[in-house]
């Protein structure tokens, strides 16, 4: 029995999804058996935070602190198994319809495993984007506590 090309990298795209996988089994695992920060359990505070970051604004401590778990996370390497698996997972299903064509002209369904690929550089993308904030962190200003709503300003004045 002889393997062709593509026969080769289909195994080999077989085994890099195997250990991408064990190490994106790993990360997440470590994300979910740490105890959740009170300002993880707000919706949409990832990107509120993250946002402040880029902007320069003032943020509370708890704000930082969080800006700084996140940003640790994201720039991890095994968080950038996640989007290699990804990627391997369309690599495996292109190649492996390859194989399976011995010569023939592929047709379009043999390159539908290139929509994963590009999702998963587009994740790798957003990671990398989110590790460049890493810079701006020691120059983040801080606030004494966190800024109140404008309403509650002015119900805590009349008083």
């Amino acid at each position: 029995m002889s393997l062709s090309l593509f026969g080769c990298l289909t195994i080999f795209s077989f085994v890099a999804e195997l250990v991408f996988a064990v190490c994106a089994f790993v990360f997440v695992r470590r994300l979910l058996a740490r105890e959740p920060t009170p300002m993880s359990e707000n919706v949409g505070s990832v990107r509120m935070v993250l946002s402040k970051l880029r902007k320069g604004e003032p943020m509370s401590e708890d704000e930082l602190d969080f800006a700084t778990q996140v940003i640790a996370d994201r720039r991890s390497l095994l968080a950038y198994s996640i989007p290699a698996a990804i990627f391997t997972i369309g690599c495996l299903y292109v190649f492996g319809s390859l194989e399976q064509l011995h010569g023939r002209t592929p047709s379009l369904r043999t390159f539908i495993g290139v929509l994963p690929m590009l999702g998963a550089i587009n994740l790798t993308a957003q990671l990398h984007r989110i590790a460049i904030l890493k810079r701006r962190l020691p120059s983040a200003r801080k606030t004494a506590a966190p800024v109140a709503q404008s309403g509650q300003r002015e119900a805590e004045s009349n008083f």
